[in-house]
């Protein structure tokens, strides 16, 4: 634990500039935290002792739990047992779900695609194979499953495996037509392989393709039906290692389903049919079937449909058997959408989907394959989805799945994280949300029950907000690290709908999902909600309960960066720099919305780019709009884009900012405070000189030149149209945002090839500042450019290089109760701003003295002359007093806006303060923590002394810094584009902790990382889920207590009874053994070369371990009951065979006595 003085510092000692302390803070080196004047606090007397508990103990990383829906899923396994599903991936995932609650990702080291999952039907493990034509064995007995053995196919690609119930041999179908056997408990290869030249007959000439379908018959597990691809099916006898019978059929098999009984099977081809076939008769299948093709008038073959790429044949005890197929649709229906067809009897449902489908599982009562499957439900896997259909009812209704896979509904835009807010939000959002649930969900209880979860010690309420490409918010109750959807709200209802072809004649200027969300910010005690969009809007949410019937109030802002270079008038006829020609094709029609500029001979101005409602609106309880606040086109030049946001719901002010300049708002008033170029905020208080100039002059080139894009830009990994061009000339690297154009995609006339002539030949027609917020994919002009942008280039101090041409964006805003003015005596009403070139402004805020004159007295707003300065763009500010104790911003406790109570209680405000203690003396009272991409610092106010810097990083930049609280203490958290994951004790900054976890391999993790308190932090992990994380010791320490089991004791269910004729005469698989016929003593080694035995990290004793829980003690009392019995059997049999042998001997000594009887001893 490290004490440290708080100093009154001389003031003789502490006068210098704060430029100078940025530059004693990077005089240190990167990494280093240094005290600007040299030895801080050598003069003065101690006023207060601080003491900081937070220690690099208390920091580690690790992952938790991730949610949402699998990208690019590729495969689908149940267990029908224990009741959980597995899920593969693209991606080389698996996750495995059971009840709510029990969700598990893992994931394979090499990255390779899972073509298939097999369950080991409880017994706790799941076999994966993969693309790389390896095959893992993984251990659910723990909560986070390991892989116990793999086995690496060397000359072979799997393409089929088949794992019969309750057996230990795992066969494994390859391309090359060849069936392995692999043994699950020492993944060892088998020494017996059917090879494929063996299987077909030999007078057949070609190859019969790869292996499509492996199964044993349901009646005798000695038979094994393989079925490749080109339509071969034979039913190969292991034990005599020959083919029973062969059957051909010419369309490609795509997947084979048996009947339980085990005489009949079904088979769907690649053109739409369903063949069933009879072992008794294998030449020709004795039913064809096209379900979806039309019959023809003269009694032909009715016509090819598309292929049925998956067949399920389930049996059913007391209705006609339910046959289930995805695929086979009509081709002169080519608009239909994926669809899985139900024939149950003469019954065809067709079941269409919004997705294409991936696989589907029929779900049965039972496991045996040799019973009545008695089928209830289908699990169908799609692309983007996961559909659970009841089968037990007639209307095949869906079940509603419990599961938060739906976060992509609309692709994710932005993120908030809020651990530990007021508990009763969420069942204040949850009860407004539960009004708007769909309604038509089956009865029944989910059919995914398997697993076992409880809350764990983590009991502290948690929300995530997600902003969406579409307008739509989402609240989600992470608590627990569980997630469930709260509620939603759909902002684009505030806007009139943009009517189809009217886009060229209105003044929007996003093409594609002009209302998706940009930021968010929500203060949770006030409930006060705010949203700023892609197309230069604000919006500001109140709660209610109650549903109000009203019109929506309206600002229009102007926001005009009033600073140009004087340019000196060139004859036209300069030759452009060399390669402009070639770059002009490549420029042209970058963005997306170019195509929404106004005709020729027209300007827009005062234009906002949005129409909202003028007409009363009504709105549901939950969150509804009360004030829209839209940046206006100005004299031909569209809105920028919002690149930062602020609201106080005590102050009643929402602040905004762009690369023009800074808004403040007055939502209580409805009335615009402060519309304001970034440098008119300076004053006289400006340390750079720049040159005033015309924006007249830049006219035609603005009006070409937009900041605003469509979305294929703002989430390009995400599922937009990505145009050609576009696809040419955008580069996946990140890059810093003070490095970026504020205005992308331009269009260059020959006039602006000129202006850009001017610039000299080394510099490329792009503006060079941007902020954080509006980070953006760089465009390459050149290589040079390219190398420019790359991750790891090291940029020098925005404050030292700073572009003449640029435009300071603001990119952070920060409303405070602190001191304005050096020296000041007491706190006031304040705005922090911070911009993309390292400046941070106070401006004061002069607000009505009591709250009954709030409504009616004007609020000012004024540059107090303070500015502090950093080295790159500022990302965050935060206040400590003077205890170092986290500082919150005042805000008003939440009242219904349209409570039924009028009266003056109900509409008097409440407002929570949090002013630092004041006392008589002339000491400092707080601290400010400012953050930017290079660097932290901490002011002493009001001396406004720089105690502490930290150049947090050199050779890149940071994407995301949060002052959090951890362990009732508080800290930074960083998270850097090198994927360096940081944390900074406060307010002396010392590092804690500096760990490399994530390279940002693409823009939506730099735009989606956030951190929350306790430790907390999540991000964007693909375009469907997020990855929750911890960086707290004691998280990490307690996560096997939170996550939930995925193996339980559960007994197996026993076969059915057959009967004695059906034992006599069925088939006898039970005399079937595997171990005597597939192990080494009969069938031999397999070829070292063929495959490659790899130990996993869980080892087998990871399995022997966890099965000496409760179903190991089972299993044993089970064993000794039935080794008592038998020695019970035995014993009653050795009791019989003495009583046997006893009457044996009293029998044959009475015959004796009988014999001699009579006689007389001479006789004998």
């Amino acid at each position: 634990m490290k004490k440290f003085n708080f100093r009154k510092v001389l003031d003789g000692l502490t006068a210098a500039s704060p430029v100078g302390s940025s530059g004693g803070g990077s005089g240190s080196g990167a990494g280093g935290s240094v005290h600007p004047g040299g030895t801080a606090g050598a003069a003065g007397t101690p006023r207060e002792e601080i003491q900081e508990t937070l220690t690099s103990d208390y920091f580690q990383i690790c992952k938790t739990v991730r949610h949402g829906f699998p990208y690019l899923p590729t495969a689908l396994a149940f267990d029908p047992v224990q009741k959980i599903l597995a899920i593969g991936t693209r991606t080389g995932a698996i996750r495995i779900l059971g009840r709510p609650g029990v969700d598990c990702y893992c994931q394979h080291e090499s990255g390779a695609a899972v073509l298939q999952l097999q369950f080991l039907i409880n017994e706790g493990a799941l076999v994966s194979a993969c693309a790389d034509d390896a095959l893992h064995l993984w251990n659910l007995r723990q909560k986070r499953p390991a892989i116990l053995h793999s086995l690496k196919f060397n000359r072979e690609r799997i393409t089929y495996c088949h794992l019969p119930f309750q057996s230990k041999w795992l066969y494994v179908g390859t391309e090359r037509g060849n069936t392995h056997i692999v043994n699950i408990e020492s993944f060892i290869l088998s020494g017996y392989v059917i090879m494929w030249n063996k299987a077909i007959e030999l007078s057949t000439k070609t190859h019969p393709g790869p292996v499509v379908h492996l199964s044993d018959s349901p009646r005798d597990e000695g038979k094994l039906l393989i079925g490749y691809e080109n339509g071969t099916i034979v039913f190969w006898d292991l034990r005599s290692k020959r083919a029973d019978l062969r059957a051909y059929y010419d369309e490609a098999i795509h997947s084979v389903a048996w009947h339980h009984e085990g005489k009949q099977f079904m088979c769907s081809h690649s053109d739409g049919s369903l063949t069933l076939w009879n072992l008794k008769n294998p030449n020709r299948p004795f039913q064809t079937t096209i379900p979806h093709g039309k019959v023809q008038r003269d009694g032909k073959k009715p016509e090819s449909c598309k292929p049925i790429l998956k067949v399920e044949y389930k049996t059913c005890k007391n209705s006609e058997p339910f046959v289930v197929f995805s695929g086979g649709l009509s081709y002169d229906k080519p608009c239909r959408r994926p669809s899985l067809t139900i024939m149950h009897g003469k019954a065809i449902t067709v079941l269409e989907m919004d997705h294409p489908i991936v696989d589907f599982l029929t779900l049965c009562e039972t496991p045996y394959p040799n019973e009545f499957q008695e089928p209830y439900a289908v699990v169908v896997l799609l692309e983007k989805d996961l559909i659970v259909v009841d089968l037990t009812q007639t209307n095949f209704p869906i079940f509603e799945n419990p599961y938060p896979i739906d976060i992509h509904e609309s692709p994710v835009t932005c993120t908030e994280y809020f651990a530990d807010c007021p508990p009763d939000l969420i069942p204040v959002l949850y009860s407004v949300g539960a009004k708007h649930k769909k309604q038509g969900y089956s009865n029944k209880e989910w059919p995914i029950s398997g697993g076992a979860w409880n809350l764990g010690a983590q009991t502290y309420p948690e929300i995530i907000i997600t902003g969406h490409a579409d307008g739509s918010v989402k609240f989600w109750d992470a608590s627990a690290i569980t997630l469930q959807m709260l509620y939603k709200l759909k902002t684009s209802k505030v806007f009139e709908k943009q009517k189809v072809g009217e886009g060229k004649a209105t003044a929007e200027i996003v093409e594609e999902d002009p209302f998706a969300v940009q930021m968010m910010y929500w203060c949770p005690e006030s409930r006060i909600f705010c949203v700023a969009g892609v197309s230069a809007y604000v919006i500001v949410y109140r709660f209610s309960k109650h549903e109000v019937n009203t019109e929506i109030a309206s600002l229009e802002v102007r926001l005009q960066c009033e600073v140009e270079d004087i340019i000196t008038p060139e004859p036209e006829t300069n030759p452009p720099f060399p390669d402009a020609s070639s770059q002009l094709p490549s420029l042209k029609s970058l963005s997306g919305s170019t195509n929404t500029v106004a005709c020729e001979g027209t300007m827009k101005d005062s234009i906002p780019c949005l129409s909202v409602k003028a007409r009363p609106v009504r709105m549901p309880p939950g969150y509804q709009a009360d004030l829209v606040i839209q940046l206006v086109w100005v004299d031909g030049e569209p809105p920028q884009q919002i690149t930062s946001l602020a609201v106080n719901s005590a102050y009643g002010l929402v602040a905004f900012g762009n690369c023009n300049g800074l808004a403040v708002v007055d939502f209580m008033q409805k009335t615009v405070l402060l519309s304001m170029g970034t440098l008119d905020l300076y004053g006289s208080s400006d340390p750079y000189q720049r040159q005033p100039r015309s924006p007249r002059k830049n006219r035609q080139f603005a009006a070409d030149n937009f900041c605003m894009r469509g979305l294929s830009n703002f989430y390009p990994d995400l599922t937009k149209r990505i145009r050609t061009s576009y696809q040419n000339h955008v580069n996946g690297h990140c890059t810093s945002p003070t490095s970026q154009s504020c205005s992308s995609g331009k269009r260059l006339s020959s006039a602006d090839v000129s202006r850009a002539n001017r610039r000299g030949p080394g510099r490329p027609p792009f503006r060079k500042a941007q902020s954080a917020a509006c980070m953006e994919i760089s465009l390459p002009v050149t290589t040079e450019e390219n190398r420019e942008n790359s991750f790891s280039r090291s940029r020098s101090s925005s404050v030292s290089s700073i572009d003449r041409d640029s435009k300071e964006a603001i990119t952070a805003l920060f409303f405070m109760e602190s001191f304005a003015r050096k020296n000041d005596s007491a706190v006031s009403s304040c705005l922090w701003v911070g911009t993309g070139l390292g400046m941070v402004i106070i401006l004061s805020l002069n607000l009505p003295a009591s709250d009954d004159l709030r409504q009616s007295e004007p609020v000012m707003v004024s540059p107090s002359g303070t500015v502090l300065t950093l080295k790159g763009a500022v990302l965050t500010f935060a206040c400590l007093d003077c205890m170092g104790t986290l500082t919150h911003q005042p805000y008003e406790v939440w009242r219904d806006p349209h409570s039924a109570d009028d009266g003056d209680k109900a509409r008097k405000r409440k407002l929570v303060m949090h002013s630092p203690s004041s006392s008589q003396d002339m000491g400092d009272h707080q601290f400010a923590v400012i953050c930017s991409e290079k660097q932290a610092k901490v002011f002493s106010l009001p001396s406004q002394t720089c105690l502490y810097v930290h150049n947090i990083t050199e050779t890149s930049f940071l994407l995301r810094a949060d002052v959090v609280t951890l362990c009732n203490s508080v800290c930074l958290a960083c998270f850097c584009a090198n994927g360096h994951i940081m944390t900074l004790s406060l307010p002396s900054l010392r590092p804690l902790l500096d760990m490399n976890y994530l390279p940002v391999t693409d823009m939506r993790i730099a735009r989606t990382f956030c951190f929350t308190n306790e430790g907390q932090a999540l991000y964007l992990s693909s375009p469907t889920e997020i990855q929750r994380l911890t960086y707290s010791q004691e998280m990490c320490d307690n996560l096997q207590d939170m996550l939930g089991d995925l193996f339980t004791p559960v007994e197996t269910p026993e076969a059915q009874n057959r009967g004695f004729l059906k034992g006599l005469f069925g088939g006898s698989g039970q005399a079937f053994d595997r171990e005597e016929l597939f192990g080494e003593a009969t069938a031999g080694k397999a070829s070292r070369s063929l495959a490659q035995h790899i130990p996993g990290s869980g080892g087998i004793e990871g399995v022997r371990g966890a099965a000496g829980g409760v179903i190991g003690d089972l299993t044993r009392a089970r064993i000794a009951l039935d080794e008592r019995g038998q020695k019970l059997g035995e014993l009653d049999e050795r009791t019989a065979s003495m009583m046997a042998s006893a009457e044996a001997f009293s029998k044959h000594a009475h015959e004796v006595m009988l014999k001699y009887k009579d006689k007389k001893w001479y006789q004998f």
